[in-house]
């Protein structure tokens, strides 16, 4: 199987899944991809991406629109050397987190 879920930690519960909580300046919530692949106890990125694709396209078989909830979010980020690079990330709908949930 492609994809490999770490077990949920103990933890979690819904106040750290609100913890992690954005609200922007329309105060429209949102949840970063990044923060939330640690609440739900995932290590590695590229197996909770896999995740993120799932969700898109159970998304899109509801009939609703998955650019609306998945919003592609990349971020410059510092690298051992003190160089930076471009890290693939998204802003999340509360409706997006459920559909990884």
């Amino acid at each position: 199987m492609y994809m490999k879920k770490m077990e949920k930690s103990d933890n979690y519960d819904n106040q750290t899944f609100e913890d992690i909580k954005h609200i922007d300046e329309d105060g429209i919530e949102y949840w970063y991809a990044r923060e939330l692949m640690k609440v739900l106890s995932y290590k590695d990125w590229r197996y909770f991406d896999a995740v993120i694709e799932k969700a898109k396209i159970a998304c899109q078989n509801s009939g609703i629109a998955d650019v609306d909830h998945f919003v592609v979010n990349n971020k410059m980020v510092e690298i051992g050397s003190g160089a930076k690079r471009n890290q693939k990330d998204y802003k999340l709908t509360r409706y997006a987190c459920y559909l990884m949930n």
